[in-house]
């Protein structure tokens, strides 16, 4: 708990955390031995330290120093810069954050700026009260209202809060974003003031004000922001393909541990044969690969730039380089709904009246409707004062015409709503002048839900415009310019149980007082008169993904009011039932109402939302929608998203509080097959608490899963447990600050820079500027990268051990001694400058064309199962290494001639070609650096022949004997793996080379 004094900094009792975010993985003195720790906490890397380090013992000593520092040294100096790089990018990336500037309000008086970007707990407004937007905190679309602290609205300028002795007392920091408790004291008052603060009063960061300016005292900064305290620590992600090779080269160490130990034992121990395994276990060392790391290292670079520099998706940004490959292998991709499927705007979409109805095409039609009835009404009511509208009550038999029809609904929709319209200077015209002449230019709508907004803006559209309101009345402005002036009577607010909203009116013009109500159609449907058509068009609407509202209308004589109203104030009073009595009075009313017509209002999709989700759901990829907004709301979005087809059924699970009734449900749920499951945040606590497994097991069976009501945490906590319960990789895409936690806890993290600000993007692996690009992110450049790296790694393996291999062969020919075959610059230029570039220009290589990867995602599904990199294929290029590595070996000692020289020569040459030849084996599609990187590396190693001579006789070289040798070795052991590759090619093609031919 806390107390901070207003104006008064030195009365404080604590210090508080500074007002800035961190996105940081390390800091300035931790950041040296935190990359040396990540990369030395591998199994890998820790190896060749070691190994390195034995280099400095004299009886291990077997070459050169060199041989092994350089290639370690190389590895941690691409790591160290790498992450460097990306510190600094996030350092900056928090600087932009950390430095908007706020304007603080001291003695002097100086002007108050608004708050707009960012602003704090609990807040002081003049005007009174504000909206405020917090679809960044907790996902919901609707504007919350925020009031004024009562005892401070009578001071005549904001400087003057500075003056008065009073302060603020504070809970202590919690994560809970929907309750505070606090109070306000002013202690010069005679006597003292109190006043309690809940959440109505306060701004929370990541919250921005709709409208207006506001003054506020900051009571949590920092971390003990609730939107920091939210979302978890950034936790280092290792990808699941690092991991399988780190398993692999697990594997390969304990190959050289036995090759080692079997060759001392063929040496029957003699000795100091321990002296003797090490100098072999440093011998083999090959057998695990240094190159490994930096190769893949290097790739996944190359990925991140391909993924940045690709045309199609613009400001795709990587923020985490290291795990590529794991966008090639999602099996469950978990997705926000406000601001990523959605753009958050709302457009009124159709109006419908039983026998007519108007779609966007047609709103011409009701604004001459609208128009033709008011100005046949002033015609009227020059000789009779009344409108066409107001027929005495024993009229409504008749059948009305369409356009009094259309005009009651579009009269009725600009009354029935919770809709504020405020004026703000635009420059030319100022505010108190725009008030006073109903400037259309100056005019913002302020209400809680943007749906309300919308119904407003239309029938501003068409031709009826709300003006003015205060608590009392509200004025319409019609297409003739006249004001209509309606006193309000009564308001019955919306609520989650009453699902309606009414209220009753007062044309001050003629005296008629009417009841209106809208509201959802499962409850609108037993109060409005009887009719065959609203449950069809309701059905109809919902399933285009409309919000449905229906609009009806009683009209009341002043004795009915007056009764209602006696008995109304009576059930106020009440001290008993008080909410139960309430209702039944108003439901009294509720009855045999006339039905005026339907509003469709959609939250317009992001682009491409509907293919983009079809592209995932062919490619095997189950979507889940975890959103903060309400039920109906995510229920609408899913079916207009096509998130659930039209064929599937919807099962919405029913709010369940206690184990016997999640249990109930839960049963209820099993019996249905293939249907989309919608669930709220509270039931799914409930289910998660008592019946976690079982829960899951359904839930992963659903094509899709909606969880509407969810807190950012509970996000994080689905993400965790379908990464623990399925054992699949799962990816989280989000834009706002609730989604933070569900990013950093998936697989892969994506954020959608929005229009609601950079949090999300910021915290994500990977951040797009739209929905639609995560088609091809996946499709393309995850599948991609996962099949390159796997071809990469292995080939790697592969060039390690075919040397491993003539090195054993080697050391057995001659009785198993401990000698080096190639010594010094060989080694080293053998793993780099010549075979390195075509190995590396692997990652350039791809089985099919973006465009087909795009066109049949089902490609991507074959992913899912790891095929490219598994025990199968690792084994299948263990078998080749021995293979190719046996037969060099013994080509050259069969066939060299009086010189030990010579077998160096022979043999190394046909290595070389070998692997070069292997790459072209390997090889799918050719680019134009493959082909120079293989006449590079060749060019390379017959340029370093002349400073070889040390170890390779050039005169040798140049002969004719030496050439058929080579020849021959290559041949034997290129030529039978090419067949194999043809003959498979051509008796079982793998399915991408189908589409390809």
């Amino acid at each position: 708990p806390r107390t901070v004094w207003l104006g008064h900094p030195e009365k404080r009792e604590q210090r508080y955390p500074r007002n800035v975010i961190n996105n940081q993985k390390y800091n300035f003195f931790t950041f040296l031995p935190g990359v040396l720790f990540n990369q030395f906490k591998y199994f890998f890397n820790l190896y060749f330290l070691l190994l390195a380090c034995s280099q400095f013992v004299n009886e291990l000593r077997l070459g050169a120093l060199y041989t092994y520092w350089v290639p370690l040294g190389f590895v941690l100096i691409i790591t160290i810069v790498r992450e460097a790089v990306e510190e600094m990018r996030c350092f900056l990336r928090d600087k932009e954050v950390n430095s908007q500037i706020y304007s603080k309000l001291s003695t002097r008086g100086e002007p108050l700026f608004p708050l707009i970007k960012r602003t704090f707990v609990p807040d002081f407004c003049h005007k009174g009260s504000c909206f405020l937007r917090t679809d960044q905190l907790d996902g919901e679309t609707d504007w919350k209202l925020r009031l004024p602290v009562a005892c401070t609205q009578r001071l005549p300028t904001a400087a003057d809060l500075l003056q008065i002795r009073s302060f603020v007392y504070a809970e202590e920091p919690n994560i809970d974003i929907h309750n505070f408790i606090g109070t306000f004291t002013r202690e010069d008052g005679d006597p003292p003031v109190s006043e309690s603060l809940s959440i109505e009063n306060t701004l929370w960061a990541s919250t921005v004000i709709a409208s207006g300016t506001v003054v506020g005292v900051v009571i949590y900064t920092g971390k003990e922001l609730r939107s920091v305290m939210n979302t978890s620590n950034p936790r280092h992600k290792i990808g699941l393909f690092d991991l399988e090779v780190n398993c692999l080269t697990k594997i390969l160490f304990g190959a050289l541990v036995v090759v080692s130990l079997v060759m001392v034992a063929l040496q029957h121990f003699a000795g100091r044969w321990y002296l003797q395994i090490f100098r072999f276990l440093l011998l083999f060392s090959n057998i695990v690969p240094i190159s490994l790391r930096v190769n893949l290292d290097m790739g996944k670079m190359v990925y991140s730039w391909m993924i940045k520099k690709d045309s199609k998706i613009p400001g795709t940004g990587v923020r985490a380089s290291t795990i590529p490959e794991q966008l090639g292998r999602i099996s469950y991709l978990l997705t926000d709904k406000t601001g990523t499927l959605t753009q958050n705007e709302m457009v009124f979409r159709r109006l419908h009246l039983g026998t007519v109805a108007y779609g966007m095409d047609s709103m011409d039609e009701v604004q001459s409707h609208v128009f033709s009835a008011y100005t046949q009404a002033t015609e009227a009511g020059n000789r009779v004062t009344s409108t066409p509208a107001s027929r005495a009550p024993g009229a409504t038999k008749v059948r009305k015409t369409i356009s009094s029809r259309v005009h009651e609904a579009v009269k009725a929709i600009a009354l029935v709503h919770n809709v504020t319209p405020a004026y703000e200077s635009n420059g030319v015209t100022d505010q108190a002048e725009a008030e006073q002449h109903y400037e259309d230019t100056c005019r913002v709508y302020q209400a809680s839900s943007p749906d309300e907004v919308s119904l407003v803006q239309w029938t501003e559209s068409v031709g009826l415009t709300l003006v003015g309101r205060d608590q009392s009345s509200m004025q319409l402005r019609t297409p003739s310019g006249q004001i209509l002036t309606f006193t309000i009577l009564q308001i019955f607010p919306f609520t989650y149980e009453s699902k309606r909203m009414g209220i009753i009116v007062r044309d001050e013009s003629t005296g008629e007082i009417t009841f209106y109500l809208k509201g959802a159609d499962v409850v609108m449907a037993g109060i409005v008169q009887y009719n065959d058509w609203l449950e069809e068009e309701c059905g109809n609407m919902a399933r285009e993904g409309l919000r449905v509202l229906v609009v009806a209308k009683k009209s009341l004589t002043e004795e009915q009011y007056q009764d209602f109203e006696a008995r109304y104030v009576q059930a106020k009073l009440s001290v008993h039932d008080r909410s139960l009595k309430v209702a039944t009075v108003i439901e009294s009313l509720e009855m045999e109402m006339e039905l005026l017509c339907l509003t469709g209002v959609e939250d317009q999709l992001q682009a491409d939302v509907r293919p983009t989700l079809e592209i995932l759901r062919n490619a095997g990829i189950k979507v889940w929608m975890l959103t903060g907004d309400k039920l109906e709301t995510a229920t609408c979005t899913a079916k207009n998203a096509h998130l659930v087809t039209r064929n599937q059924d919807i099962h919405v699970f029913r709010p369940v509080t206690t184990r016997s009734e999640a249990h109930l449900e839960l049963n209820a749920f099993r019996r249905k097959h293939d249907c989309a499951l919608v669930i709220s945040g509270d039931s799914l606590e409930v289910c998660l608490k008592f019946y976690e497994y079982e829960f899951m097991e359904l839930a992963c069976q659903c094509p899709a899963v909606v969880c509407c009501r969810c807190a950012p945490t509970q996000k994080a906590q689905i993400v965790r447990l379908l990464q623990e319960r399925t054992g699949k990789l799962t990816c989280a895409v989000g834009d706002g600050g609730n989604d933070v936690s569900m990013i950093q806890e998936a697989d892969c993290g994506v954020g959608v820079e929005g229009k609601e600000g950079k949090q999300a993007s910021l915290a994500a692996d990977f951040s797009i500027t739209q929905f639609k690009h995560l088609g091809r992110l996946l499709m393309v450049h995850g599948r991609n990268s996962y099949k390159r790296s796997a071809a990469l790694s292995q080939f790697v393996i592969h060039r390690s051990l075919c040397i491993s291999t003539m090195q054993a062969v080697f050391s057995s020919v001659f009785y198993f001694a401990s000698v080096p075959l190639y010594q010094g610059f060989l080694i080293i230029g053998y793993s780099t400058i010549y075979t390195m570039f075509p190995v590396f220009s692997l990652v350039l290589d791809k089985d099919v064309k973006s465009e087909v990867a795009m066109l049949y995602p089902e490609l991507y599904k074959d992913l899912l199962k790891g095929r490219p990199l598994s025990f199968k294929t690792f084994l299948l290029w263990v078998l080749i290494s021995i293979y190719q590595g046996s037969i060099i070996m013994y080509g050259a000692l069969l066939l060299f001639e009086s010189e030990f020289v010579h077998i160096v020569a022979i043999s190394f040459t046909s290595l070389i070609l070998t692997e070069l030849l292997m790459v072209a084996l390997t090889v799918q599609t050719w680019h134009w650096l493959m082909i120079v990187a293989e006449l590079l590396s060749l060019a390379c190693y017959i340029a370093s022949l002349v400073f070889l001579h040390e170890f390779i006789d050039l005169y040798f070289i140049t002969t004719l004997s030496f050439v058929w040798k080579v020849t021959a070795i290559t041949l034997v052991s290129c030529l039978p793996l090419y067949i194999l590759k043809y003959l498979r090619r051509r008796f079982s093609p793998p399915s991408y080379s189908k589409l390809t031919s």
